[in-house]
């Protein structure tokens, strides 16, 4: 397609008959240039810094190496011009919210029709978001269900397993060492991990703490 300028994309999957798949997908549409392919998030930053791509898609769960989530993060800080679309068979609000927060610009998944993956990729590379069709109506649902509530704390799927595990230890009243000792991890770990938890639900003192775990059902005892 003489004149037309191509979108550059890069491939990031673990398994090599899926990139190829894809590979072959998108050059066929003609308006698609695949300049590189990456087994893991490793390989995919140091690619990345060479082709200079205008989206990456990304796998998630890629068992060497940096997994989908930990590789978005990084190269949205090391190539912020570049929209990185998650392309995952992972149909999971965790694992959605998370890209999110990792910065990824859009989240479709691998079951998807291919002109839906081509939209898709048309729209991050213009500067938009994407995702798919039942992933918007279910944060659409929540953020709804936040309002009704009145809610004035962060969603609990903001944080991590630890942090949940930090959070829950902190409102039955632990102290940092107790906590520490409890998940072998150091003192130091432990303070992160309540700072972060603290940032992401926007609570400031250790009774919001507890009564944010009360209201989400957190607070159990043995």
């Amino acid at each position: 397609m003489e004149g037309t300028i191509l979108i550059r994309v890069m491939i990031v999957d673990d398994h090599a008959l899926v990139r190829s798949g894809l590979k072959a997908l998108l050059n066929e549409a003609g308006e698609v240039e695949v300049v590189g392919e990456a087994a893991d998030g490793d390989e995919a930053i140091r690619l990345a810094e060479q082709v200079n791509p205008d989206v990456v898609l990304m796998d998630l769960s890629m068992p060497h190496g940096k997994d989908g989530l930990t590789a978005t993060k990084e190269m949205r800080e090391r190539f912020p011009e570049t929209a990185i679309l998650i392309l995952t068979m992972h149909d999971d609000d965790e694992y959605l919210f998370r890209a999110i927060q990792s910065g990824a610009s859009g989240y479709i998944l691998k079951s998807s029709p291919h002109e839906e993956l081509l939209t898709a990729i048309r729209t991050v590379a213009a500067g938009d978001a994407y995702l798919y069709p039942t992933a918007t109506k279910r944060l659409m649902g929540e953020y709804l269900e936040q309002i009704e509530q009145g809610m004035q704390t962060g969603p609990l799927h903001l944080l991590s397993d630890r942090e949940i595990e930090v959070l829950k230890l902190v409102a039955k009243g632990y102290a940092n060492k107790e906590i520490a000792e409890k998940l072998v991890i150091s003192v130091k770990t432990v303070e992160t991990h309540k700072t972060r938890v603290m940032e992401k639900l926007g609570l400031k003192t250790r009774p919001e703490l507890v009564e944010y775990a009360v209201k989400k059902g957190l607070l159990t005892f043995d």
